[in-house]
């Protein structure tokens, strides 16, 4: 694949307007269509579990007292919404979440960078990283509440440990990823190391990082929610427990289900964002979700 060039050095990875590429992108509109259409093929299983959650107590299946209808549970959630509840305790765990994730943005990403670009650098930091990412966030909760507190630093501070590794493994394997062949073509034309992370490195790696950030949004938000069922007066994660421990089992599940609502709209504005920062590539690249 041909890349264009501007006059500063190596331009934006791009293809070339060759008739090649030209054919590739009805192909490309066609196939991104095709996956936004393909959200709809499993209505049908999810409407169908949504019956099922609804029946299932209401028939003696399921014991209503620990396994509430959909319907009560909804009803629930709508109170919660209305008196203030839900959305106070929506926006504490968020808050906290996107702190944690936003730092381990911050940290991540250049050194994932630094290691997947120097060898060097990434075999003397290579260990330590490996250490800490096989060490369990929940296994480190009680030390981050014994050296921080029960307050919102612990809470930030397991969502950012949490986070940060698969952020950066994701930003060390993108790097890696760039063709060797088109760094030395920037190198010949006497690209700036700038020039070069900024036009080459960094647009070719953005699947892998938002790969990264999907997974790690998703922890993040699992991190904060466990850390609030343990130690919290506030937050999502101590609405569940705390109606567990009431048997108010329809605010517990409401409160689930809002949980999980919400990773999946973060989850399809990072798939969004993948695709408007990728939309250069033709479909023979484009990474599969």
């Amino acid at each position: 694949m041909a890349y264009v060039t501007d006059k500063s050095g190596l331009g934006p990875i791009a293809p070339t307007r060759s008739r090649d590429a030209v054919r590739t992108v009805p192909a490309a509109r066609k196939k991104r269509s095709l996956h936004l259409g393909s959200f709809g093929y499993g209505l049908p299983l999810l409407i169908t579990f949504f019956l099922l959650w609804e029946i299932a107590p209401r028939l003696g299946w399921l014991n209503a007292i620990f396994f509430p209808p959909l319907s009560e549970v909804l009803v629930a959630w709508y109170r919660m919404l209305l008196d203030g509840t839900l959305s106070a305790n929506i926006g504490i765990s968020l808050q906290r979440a996107f702190i944690g994730f936003a730092l381990a943005l911050v940290v991540a990403i250049p050194l994932g960078f630094l290691m997947g670009r120097y060898s060097t650098f990434e075999k003397v930091s290579d260990l330590l990283v490996q250490t800490l990412r096989n060490t369990s966030q929940f296994a480190l909760l009680p030390v981050f509440i014994l050296l921080l507190g029960i307050g919102e630093a612990s809470k930030v501070a397991i969502t950012f440990y949490s986070s940060i590794f698969f952020l950066l493994i994701n930003t060390i394997a993108g790097v890696k990823s760039v063709e060797p062949l088109l760094l030395k073509a920037a190198r010949s034309m006497g690209t700036s190391d700038l020039d070069l992370f900024r036009k080459v490195i960094l647009p070719a790696s953005i699947p892998h990082i938002v790969s990264g950030a999907r997974l790690a949004v998703k922890s993040s938000i699992f991190a904060v929610i466990g850390a609030e069922m343990l130690a919290a007066k506030s937050g999502l994660g101590y609405l569940i427990q705390n109606s567990q421990l009431m048997m108010e089992t329809a605010d517990m599940y409401a409160g689930i289900l809002t949980m999980t609502f919400i990773g999946l709209i973060v989850n399809y504005l990072l798939v969004g964002f993948e695709r408007w920062a990728t939309g250069w590539k033709t479909p023979s690249d484009a990474s599969p979700h």
